[in-house]
């Protein structure tokens, strides 16, 4: 579904978007024309309406009557013809009818490009694909989403991702209003579903006694002004001649002698069909329905911009495999569970060595796993592990989809991770307890690759060689990040009393900017919010250690603060600058740790270099009450932003600070603090508060812990809070 999402978006990216441009401009004119009509207050009936313009217009021939209320009366007086606006209620002439040019040209262009049938066939093909990219986008994002029942919940992604979901939950409706009807449009103009079954007949003759006054004719007394389409008067100089009348029913004939109806054939079946999706597709007569689709319209654009990033920069992100064999050909499969795109590579290496070996490789997401492989014997499973324990985005779908799978081939999971985080491969070791639950036979033990080990991958390459009876060597140099140069500006030290040394190092923002806008997913080194993530690069690896930013590139530095660990490579070479030195990094948008915006209250808790992104959503506050909780060791040592978060206080910008310093007597842990303030927890929790939690591992655990027991009165948890988005968390 993915790959047909994406080729059919590819392919009518121009077309769709021309289509959706154009509908933007036509969804104006019903919303024009309600502005512009005049209102029809008490109407009277279409006999009076009549007999009122047939007095104050002189050789009326025709009244009309738009979607929109608008009465148009055509004449000729014997010389010239005209076209006039007329009042509904009073029959007058309010000004002179002109259609405009600007809508007219819109129209053709949307219909059919000025081409003719080659350009209401394209408007077709247009219309056609965006009903299809509508409806497989629904199923992607019910996949996403985890099912129709979070199909609303929090977007999860991406700067682009996010853009391309909450637009396209926005504009669904619209779109697939918009392209279902302009389908059936474009087919009933190729006569390939009918439109209407009615047939032409001619007008009968009437009694040819002297005209009675048309404001007494009973056929046209029993209409309201409302049903009118057309009337058409009789000629002049002809008593036979009848009224012709055009109604949203149907179509019938009046004498104007005796004012009753000589013929009336209602609308068929497909004639009211036609003009219900008429009205569903243009919104005319329906100023409320017009805006919807205009709005539904002028997100198309941004859809297939945003659509075309993700599948570029998921494009580039991916390896490129040469020789994937199709899923029912292959004897060997690789699935790929990958937040970041750097199991790929690994992936990647180890489907070029099997393929060297002679065997027929298939690789896939773990999300696109099949329900059955007819000739596998083997199955390798590649697995990262995202932040706690949690599926990397390319496999949040994988357990759900193995209860389907029909197929037994002997497995192999390889995880990777990061061995300083107690999850350490936790979703691969998941991955690997539900295989063998659903009956296949391991392969080899689960092996664990630490913080993309190459060496850790050649020895279970290794293994794979013995378990399969082929030499396989898999060696794998992952791709150096592209990085920018930041130069340190200033440089504070704290903790060191403590024996807990914490640099905050503030760095120049780089002048320049490279690829694409970062909405579009692109790094720009000059926009950054605090919370996102450098990523730095240690002299002598190419393995980004990453640090959360407390600064906004508003404010023309980028600020971190880094916990000298023992023995670490990039602390210890972080600590060890001056200013002036220089680092080489990128930026990393980091969305899922931002508050929301709103006015509801903010809880930060962040304890040690874990305040750095917390201080920055402080610093940027300017509605809404927060409430810090900070943790350290001493607060003459190692409380960082203390004069700060005093000006913060004093400016209303930060609400309360609770803090707790675990080397003074009585401090206790930031987890005590939130402990003791349990009852005003629950009452910010009632009213809707967000919390952010940034820190350590342990202290983490410990804050979900002392939540979970504050939150317990009211029948809530953590993990309530986080499928709602109101638990946001970035432990290291």
């Amino acid at each position: 579904m993915r790959r047909f999402h994406g080729f059919a978006g590819l392919a009518g990216l121009a077309l769709a978007t021309f289509m959706a441009v154009t509908g933007f401009v036509l969804s104006l004119q019903p919303l024009l024309d309600a502005v512009t009509t005049a209102p029809v207050g008490d109407a009277p009936s279409v006999a009076e309406l009549a007999g009122l313009v047939a007095e104050q217009v002189p050789g009326v021939e025709r009244l009309a009557r738009s979607a929109s209320g608008q009465l148009v009366a055509y004449a000729f007086d014997g010389t010239a013809r005209s076209a006039d606006i007329v009042d509904p209620t009073t029959g007058g002439v309010i000004g002179t009818y002109a259609p405009s040019a600007f809508f007219t040209f819109f129209t053709e262009l949307h219909r059919s490009l000025f081409l003719d049938w080659a350009g209401h066939g394209a408007a077709g093909i247009a219309s056609l694909g965006i009903l299809a990219l509508s409806l497989s986008g629904i199923g992607l994002l019910v996949r996403k989403m985890g099912g129709w029942r979070q199909l609303l919940a929090r977007v999860r992604g991406t700067g682009p991702q996010r853009l391309h979901t909450s637009l396209a939950r926005a504009a669904v409706i619209a779109l697939l209003l918009t392209a279902a009807t302009g389908t059936y449009m474009s087919a009933a103009y190729f006569e390939l579903v009918a439109s209407s079954d009615s047939a032409f007949s001619f007008p009968p003759a009437g009694e040819g006694a002297v005209p009675a006054p048309i404001a007494s004719l009973e056929g046209l007394a029993s209409l309201p002004l409302s049903e009118l389409r057309e009337l058409v008067f009789p000629a002049a100089d002809d008593a036979s001649d009848v009224f012709s009348v055009t109604t949203a029913t149907g179509q019938g004939y009046i004498d104007q002698a005796t004012g009753a109806f000589l013929s009336f054939t209602p609308n068929s079946i497909w004639q009211q069909v036609y003009e219900f999706i008429y009205l569903l597709h243009t919104g005319q007569g329906a100023p409320l329905l017009a805006a919807l689709l205009g709005l539904g319209a002028l997100a198309v654009p941004t859809l297939a911009a945003t659509g075309a990033a993700i599948w570029w920069l998921r494009r580039r992100a991916m390896p490129r495999i040469a020789h994937n064999q199709p899923p029912r050909e292959a004897d060997t499969v690789i699935l790929v569970g990958s937040e970041s795109g750097s199991t790929w590579g690994f992936a990647a290496d180890l489907h070029k060595a099997l393929s060297a070996a002679g065997h027929r490789v298939h690789i896939a997401a773990m999300n696109e796993l099949r329900p059955a492989y007819p000739r596998a014997s083997r199955l390798f499973v590649l697995a990262a592990t995202y932040g706690d324990g949690a599926a990397p985005a390319s496999a949040r779908q994988f357990l759900g989809r193995l209860k389907a799978l029909a197929s037994r081939p002997a497995f192999a999971v390889l995880g990777f991770g990061d061995r300083s985080f107690p999850q350490f491969c936790a979703y691969a070791s998941q991955v690997e307890a539900a295989l063998a639950a659903h009956g296949l036979r391991p392969l080899l033990p689960i092996c664990g690759i630490d913080r993309q080990s190459s060496a850790d991958f050649a020895a279970w390459g290794r293994s794979v060689s013995e378990a399969i009876g082929a030499e396989l060597t898999l060696t794998h140099i992952p791709p150096r990040p592209r990085t920018t140069s930041f130069v340190l500006d200033e440089r504070t030290l704290y903790g060191v009393e403590v024996q807990a040394p914490v640099a905050l190092l503030r760095f120049a923002v780089p002048k320049r900017r490279s690829g694409l806008p970062a909405w579009l997913g692109g790094h720009d080194h000059r926009q950054f919010e605090a919370g996102d993530l450098v990523g730095i690069l240690p002299p002598g690896t190419d393995i980004p250690r990453y640090y959360s930013i407390a600064s906004s590139s508003r404010e023309g530095l980028m600020e971190i603060c880094v916990r000298k660990q023992a023995g670490g490579l990039c602390s210890e070479f972080l600590h060890g600058l001056a200013p002036g030195d220089a680092i080489e990094a990128f930026i990393r948008p980091n969305p899922d740790f931002r508050p929301e915006r709103s006015r509801r209250p903010l809880i930060l808790i962040g304890a040690g270099a874990g305040i750095a992104p917390l201080a920055g959503f402080v610093r940027s506050n300017r509605r809404r009450p927060i409430h810090l909780f900070f943790g350290a060791r001493d607060p003459g040592s190692d409380f960082l932003y203390r004069d700060e978060f005093q000006e913060a206080l004093a400016e209303g910008r930060l609400t309360s600070l609770t803090t707790a310093f675990s080397r003074v007597l009585g401090g206790g842990y930031v987890q005590d603090r939130l402990l003791d303030e349990a009852g005003a927890l629950r009452d910010l929790v009632r009213s809707g508060a967000q919390i952010m939690v940034c820190g350590g591992r342990d202290m983490a655990n410990g804050v979900r812990e002392a939540i979970d027991a504050c939150l317990m009165p009211l029948g809530l948890s953590v993990q309530d809070l986080k499928r709602e988005g109101l638990y946001l968390e970035d432990a290291y």
